[in-house]
């Protein structure tokens, strides 16, 4: 901590906090919580804040011990590395070691998860999950209203659909049909019409709790008539046809007036897929939030969320404009009552780690608070007002994601955390579920017992590639340079990560009731190779997979109708299962001899991917943002990208495969790259105008330069605090 920082945070202090039993809080958030989360709950400020107050001084000792044990178990692996260098890598060895030192815990029997009171969307229904940065209340509204997407907009707006007005404003009718042919063709696949196409109807209409489809006076009907729903209108015209395929729907409208229908005799003007069935409102990676501003703005929303009012007007092509939560949708069952659907995307919140500390809570030693600890009560405290209305989760679950947890100790940890939140709270135990992010590796080694740690309270477990082999890489910074990055994806270790967490999950009973999940397509642009690559993610075995955009969510979508995740859950359950010995192999380059040219490529490539994203977390506090590549292709990145370049780099400093002078005057050329692919961005501070100067640039370079000691390879600390002096140096 810098001591511009310290003296910063002295002056916060005398100005903006009010004291509060044992508590120094921010003025701001004390009245926040006081007069918006608690009011009209059955919790008063006095009461929240004595036991908060008890608690936190009670958990945050625990918290710290743990991260101490973090930091003496990397001190043993790495002085063991070091020790052992030069001989030949013998995997039993390191297994008996890392046993010895308790990075590895005893295996115990065989156990299946009790969590209960699982909504639908978690437990039985597969789909995409999006992540969107809850500190952005537009992007937050947009993701929360992504369960129905237009599936011909998202078609006609992407590579997909390949025709010359690609891209561009005005309407082209011969892209328009190809559309058109596209989800006729889909459903032909998947809702099959007994006797004809899809591509041929003229008419739909509902007759004795049936579809009928006409064309040239011939009527057909559904060769699975159960796929057939309901609909909305008079059912001889109906105005929306609703049909179901693995417990995910597609909402047919019909509309003979429409511009989009013109061409269609059917007067289909547009088929709304079911996309987004779940999301995560992130206070993690994909925000900036670095102190009590940013984290009230991040809880507003996340409150809106959850009292169903939250909205916002903006400014769109000289237009201003409203975003609201979007309602249930309506229709008449194909038994002629009433039928609904819900409107949104099933809510889920991510919170901080056990790694940060935040300012706007000052302990009684003049601590900060462990901001994973204040989120988990103040995140629960705002989804109180969803248990009473349960509009979001209709079974009175409130469901946080924790990140960064290391081993079953800190799973543990979790635990008793939100045990100590529901009893403040006034909440029955396991009320609150938790959802393992799989991206550390004394995790992956020991998910089992994680999991039984969190028995009661697991819904979700995943694996994150980027976060992952950051950790990878720190973990193992002394036994050798490693593999260039693009090597990691075919490496050992990581087909062994990606398949013991689905071994692992299915072992411990999620099939059916919680979600096994993977990791994020990044580039927003290349829809048609995401379609190529992704369905490969249900192949694996996961239920859900994190996208981008409202856009990839409902062409996501189209993979779970194609496969039956659950029946294919059925068979990778009886697959040879993955190997401890390969998820523990470590992928270091066997004597590497890479030319001059292919390292400086490598270097040059993290470096830019660095400088793009930190310029805008730094200067502009946008957590997450699609960020031109080296190659200008809009790649979606949050933090953890900056982990898995900055430790890549660090590692190849370490062991002489480069050198921070040529590091240095690489990321000086990558910032003029990055500069000029942001000329267009009005708020935009150029990096290449003074290096010495740019606050951004000086986060950018100590991400790699001082990697090597950061906390298990995190970026938080250093962004954090360059953001705190930005910040100041603007007000």
């Amino acid at each position: 901590m810098t001591s511009f920082y310290r003296s910063f945070r002295k002056d916060m202090m005398k100005k903006n906090y009010e004291a509060i039993n044992n508590l120094k809080i921010s003025s701001e958030l004390l009245r926040f919580v006081n007069d918006e989360i608690l009011r009209d709950t059955d919790v008063s400020p006095k009461k929240f804040w004595s036991d908060f107050d008890q608690i936190v001084h009670e958990l945050a000792p625990i918290n710290r011990s743990l991260l101490d044990k973090r930091k003496n178990l990397q001190k043993k692996i790495d002085d063991w590395h070091i020790k052992n260098k030069g001989e030949e890598f013998d995997i039993n060895k390191y297994k008996n070691f890392l046993n010895e030192i308790g990075y590895l815990v005893n295996e115990g029997p065989d156990f299946q998860i009790e969590t209960k009171n699982i909504d639908n969307e978690i437990s039985t229904i597969a789909g995409p999950q999006l992540v969107v940065p809850i500190m952005n209340a537009r992007y937050t509204l947009n993701a929360a209203n992504a369960r129905w997407v237009s599936l011909y907009d998202s078609l006609y707006g992407t590579d997909i659909i390949e025709s010359e007005e690609g891209g561009s404003e005005r309407y082209d009718p011969n892209r328009g049909q190809e559309v058109i042919k596209y989800v006729r063709e889909f459903f032909d696949k998947i809702i099959p019409i007994d006797g004809t196409s899809w591509k041929n109807i003229a008419s739909l209409k509902v007759v004795n709790s049936q579809l009928v489809i006409s064309k040239d006076n011939n009527e057909y009907k559904l060769i699975d008539a159960s796929k057939f729903i309901g609909h909305r209108g008079d059912a001889n015209k109906p105005e929306a046809i609703i049909l179901q395929n693995n417990k995910l729907h597609f909402e047919i409208i019909i509309n003979p007036r429409a511009f989009s229908a013109a061409h269609d005799i059917a007067g289909i003007s547009d088929v709304i897929a079911e996309s987004a069935i779940s999301t995560i409102c992130d206070n993690e990676d994909s925000v900036a939030a670095v102190d009590s501003e940013d984290k009230v703005a991040c809880y507003k929303n996340w409150l809106g969320l959850m009292k169903g009012n939250l909205k916002i007007q903006f400014e769109k092509k000289g237009k201003i404009l409203e975003r609201k939560l979007n309602p249930d949708r309506s229709y008449i069952s194909k038994d002629g009552i009433g039928l609904k659907l819900h409107g949104r995307s099933l809510l889920l919140i991510r919170n901080v780690g056990h790694l940060m500390t935040n300012s706007s809570i000052i302990l009684k030693d003049g601590s900060e608070v462990p901001e994973g600890i204040m989120d988990a009560f103040i995140t629960t405290a705002a989804a109180l007002h969803d248990l009473k209305r349960k509009k979001n989760s209709r079974t009175g679950s409130v469901y946080i994601v924790k990140p960064k947890m290391h081993g079953p100790e800190e799973t543990a940890f979790t635990d008793l955390i939100f045990t100590k939140v529901e009893q403040t709270l006034g909440l029955e135990k396991y009320t609150c579920k938790i959802g393992i992010m799989d991206e550390e590796r004394r995790t992956s080694a020991n998910l089992k017992e994680c999991i039984r740690s969190l028995k009661n309270r697991v819904f979700f477990i995943n694996t994150g590639f980027l976060d992952r082999t950051g950790d990878e890489m720190h973990t193992s910074m002394e036994a050798g340079p490693m593999i260039k990055k693009g090597d990691m994806k075919s490496s050992t270790w990581i087909s062994a990560y990606e398949n013991n967490n689905v071994d692992i999950g299915l072992k411990c009973g999620f099939s059916g009731k919680a979600q096994i999940g993977k990791g994020m397509w990044a580039a927003p642009d290349m829809m048609k190779q995401m379609m190529i690559e992704k369905i490969g993610h249900l192949k694996a075995g996961a239920n859900c997979a994190w996208v981008p955009s409202p856009t990839a969510a409902s062409l996501h979508a189209l993979h779970y109708h194609e496969i039956d995740i659950f029946n294919e859950q059925k068979k990778i359950i009886n697959r040879e299962k993955a190997k401890l010995d390969d998820l523990l192999t470590i992928p270091t380059a066997n004597r590497p001899n890479w030319s001059v040219d292919e390292i400086n490529s490598e270097i040059s490539n993290s470096a830019q991917t660095i400088l793009g994203y930190v310029v805008r977390w730094i200067d502009q506090g946008i957590g997450c943002s699609k960020v031109p590549d080296i190659n200008n292709i809009g790649l979606m990145e949050d933090r953890a990208t900056l982990r898995i370049s900055s430790q890549h780099i660090a590692n190849w400093i370490h062991h002489g495969i480069t050198t921070k002078i040529q590091v240095t005057e690489i990321m000086k050329a990558m910032a003029k790259i990055v500069d000029k692919q942001n000329d267009e961005d009005k708020k935009y501070i150029k990096m290449s105008d003074n290096f010495e100067k740019s606050i951004a640039f000086k986060a950018a370079c100590d991400l790699i330069f001082k990697g090597k000691d950061q906390p298990s390879g995190y970026t938080e600390p250093l962004l954090h605090e360059n953001r705190i002096i930005k910040k100041a140096s603007q007000s």
